[in-house]
């Protein structure tokens, strides 16, 4: 039973991941939006004698403050994706998400599945809230930290199109961007943000799949709607609602910590998690963590959905085995 658990899972997880890919890829551009590591030009084009100065002697003209970048919504991302780049850049990375999938997510759902049926009441056959939660939190952390390498692998891939030409890295498939990162900056270079990863993961996991459990027992039993398409469809989006909201703000800083380039002898853009948070909401404003939330939402949604109409098809299709 519990190789069955991680087949399903699996199965599930891999339809769903790269039938959303290319909303995934929107999201992931957008919470990179009004990211810049350029130096202060104010502070930059001063000598060290007037940097410091408090006087207003100086005029407006010898300090040219650019501005500020403008921010576009995911439909006008992805219209400029395919404009720029071409329909297959919708796609970039998918390589990456099967094998995030196959690791990340077959790992998550598999081990909630036993402890599911371990902590199961055998004879009210139901099982408490916390007991799901907290299900959902160890499988997601130990999900998220096997399948991080292809997790950083997916956001490079995903990313590299928005950079110019010139700093592109070019991965040609996951296989090539692991082994280049392992090369060309070591092995810990897959485990980086794994922190990140990890606190995002038990997020998603305890969110999405205790509140998938949750919504459709409460339906069931209050009678809404028969155990069926239509409950399936409604416990799953609103669970990807949920875990949506609460994992937001760790995936916007999960993805900029991913996705920061490390040069040889400089120093990283980002110390660590909470450096990244506190530049980006210093820089952006609060709001800037939940940058990329409409297409995270358009993302959840459906990944949530067709993740569990799948699943609940493929127990059907593997129920007598």
């Amino acid at each position: 039973m519990g190789v069955k658990g991680f087949v399903e899972g699996g199965i599930a997880s891999i339809v769903a991941g790269c039938s959303t890919h290319p909303l995934d890829l929107i999201k992931v551009r957008m919470q990179l939006q009004g990211e810049s590591h350029v130096p202060n030009p104010a502070v930059q084009t001063l000598r060290p004698a007037l940097a410091f100065q408090t006087t207003t002697t100086t005029t407006s003209s010898a300090i040219h403050m650019p501005p500020p970048p403008v921010r576009v919504g995911p439909v006008a991302t992805g219209i400029k994706i395919f404009r720029t780049e071409g329909v297959a850049a919708l796609f970039s990375g998918v390589s990456a998400t099967v094998l995030r999938q196959t690791l990340y997510s077959t790992t998550r759902m598999g081990l909630y599945d036993i402890l599911k049926q371990k902590w199961t009441d055998k004879e009210t056959k139901t099982m408490p809230l916390s007991r799901k939660i907290t299900a959902g939190l160890i499988a997601g952390g130990i999900g998220a930290a096997v399948g991080n390498p292809a997790d950083v692998a997916m956001v490079r891939m995903q990313a590299d199109g928005r950079l110019p030409v010139s700093q592109r890295r070019n991965y040609t498939s996951v296989v090539d961007a692991i082994t280049r990162m392992t090369k060309q900056e070591g092995v810990t270079s897959l485990w980086r943000g794994s922190s990140l990863t990890v606190n995002r993961a038990m997020l998603v996991t305890a969110s999405q799949l205790a509140s998938y459990d949750q919504i459709k027992e409460m339906i069931l039993e209050n009678g809404l709607m028969k155990d069926g398409l239509g409950t399936h469809v409604a416990a799953s989006f609103s669970a990807g609602f949920v875990a949506a909201v609460a994992s937001n703000p760790v995936d916007v800083i999960k993805t900029r910590v991913m996705n920061m380039k490390v040069e040889a002898g400089q120093k990283p853009p980002y110390a660590g998690a909470l450096d990244c948070a506190i530049k980006t909401v210093k820089a952006e404003g609060p709001m800037a963590l939940y940058k990329g939330f409409i297409p995270t939402i358009s993302r959840q949604g459906p990944f949530t959905v067709v993740l569990f109409v799948t699943l609940e098809q493929v127990r059907k299709l593997l129920k007598d085995f």
